[in-house]
């Protein structure tokens, strides 16, 4: 079992994910990036992944009272705005019935949708998508011993 260093009496307790700011002391927040606002579409990397934010949307209201992204995203609106339509399958239930406005379960945007950050990792990724690992696949084809061993009961 781990054992946590307990500090001696007197000294301040810290915690590795706080960083050197003593428990019962207030952090000072990260400086916020200058966030990506290219307008490009970026590739999604797994399948039913939500589409990224390739603007800013510091600022932006969206709240049970008004939802900004619609100004642009809503399907009545995007003839105009040139942006990208929500999903029909933000309209519907969570049944599959077709609603007339964006469903309640779909209108916070973000809390699928991000924007992006030009900001260093903090932590490696080593994530290879699915089309990347059929490519190298078809490259390097396993070998008859590198293959899987066929189910029990077949030969």
């Amino acid at each position: 079992m781990a054992q946590t260093a307990v500090p001696s009496k007197g000294q301040p307790f810290y915690d590795a994910a706080r960083g050197p700011t003593p428990i019962p002391e207030t952090t000072k927040p990260p400086l916020l990036g200058n966030q990506v606002n290219d307008d490009l579409r970026r590739t999604r990397n797994y399948a039913m992944q939500p589409p990224t934010i390739p603007h800013r949307v510091d600022g932006y209201q969206v709240d049970k009272n008004f939802n900004k992204c619609l100004d642009c995203h809503a399907r009545a609106k995007t003839a105009v705005s040139q942006a990208v339509p929500v999903s029909v399958t933000h309209y519907m239930d969570r049944d599959g019935h077709m609603l007339g406005q964006v469903s309640t379960r779909r209108y916070f945007c973000l809390q699928c949708h991000v924007p992006q950050d030009a900001a260093p990792l903090v932590v490696p990724n080593t994530f290879v998508d699915i089309d990347a690992l059929i490519q190298r696949e078809a490259r390097n084809p396993p070998t008859r011993k590198d293959a899987a061993p066929a189910p029990a009961g077949r030969k």
